[in-house]
């Protein structure tokens, strides 16, 4: 199996479908007269479900080239949906779509969701597989902020008469904004952040906070699909954050798979010494 056809492969077909919601959470936010936001929505909507049924059609076993130019060609795609989300921000706090119902820091997290993928394809086909120190916290910064924003996005589409489950999302984001914190504390401590042991432990830190907002988000979605809590919070939203949390455990995962590995090269080096 090439690396890079299954990592690329596995970066597209979940941010494909990222973006593809993220379309029709825009356009549900749009007001009935925004015609033409409305259909530059779907048209990416349209564009994103065809790159994601195209990412589900290839292998592991597909000519590492062809990837690499789908990889461009979802690239582009990326580009646009970035600079898209970015107008539609502009509109937002000039006060030119009034009564709209997208926050502003929702369509900016969803912007950065966008530049962080296309971010990622062009690394992939820059040849950067494996996690440097400095991009494991990077991705962390990334992710914290992500999980911080949800938090706050939940807290706020939630009815004010469900106090239990607005006080938790409101708890979660204050321990997000101080992981957050302490994350961008560690990336301006480089280079002695990359020492392994604080990596380790950074990584471990974020593992436990997160698995219990993902837990919190599982309850969430479950409890509104089956309309046994007040909000404002669509389905497909509330499971759309569910799997960015749980894509960010995965990639925690990762990180930690290769430190061990790391570890395990450098005692066997030392021990030739």
């Amino acid at each position: 199996m090439d690396a890079f056809v299954a990592r690329s492969l596995d970066e597209i077909r979940f941010w494909s479908r990222i973006m593809k919601e993220h379309s029709f959470f825009l356009r549900l936010g749009f007001r009935c007269e925004d015609k033409q936001l409305i259909q530059e929505a779907n048209e990416f909507y349209s564009v994103f479900e065809h790159i994601e049924a195209k990412a589900h059609a290839f292998s592991a076993s597909t000519n590492p080239q062809e990837i690499r130019a789908f990889n461009l060609e979802v690239y582009n795609a990326a580009s646009h949906i970035w600079v898209f989300k970015r107008k539609v921000l502009g509109l937002i706090l000039t006060c030119q779509l009034p009564g709209a119902n997208n926050f502003p820091l929702l369509v900016d997290h969803i912007s950065r969701e966008a530049n962080y993928f296309r971010n990622r394809l062009s690394e992939l086909n820059n040849g950067q597989l494996e996690p440097l120190a400095d991009a494991i916290i990077d991705e962390n910064v990334f992710f914290l902020k992500i999980m911080a924003d949800h938090a706050k996005f939940i807290g706020h589409l939630l009815d004010p008469s469900e106090r239990k489950l607005v006080d938790q999302a409101k708890e979660f984001s204050h321990d997000f904004d101080q992981l957050l914190w302490q994350a961008q504390d560690l990336s301006s401590m480089r280079p002695q952040s990359q020492t392994q042991p604080l990596l380790s432990q950074f990584l471990d830190q974020n593992r436990v906070s997160v698995a219990s907002l993902r837990d919190f988000k599982k309850t969430a979605r479950d409890l509104i699909e089956a309309c046994r809590i007040k909000s404002i919070i669509h389905p497909l939203l509330a499971d759309h954050v569910y799997r960015e949390a749980e894509r960010f455990l995965a990639i925690i995962d990762m990180f930690e798979s290769h430190l061990d590995g790391k570890r395990s090269a450098d005692l066997e080096l030392s021990a030739w010494h």
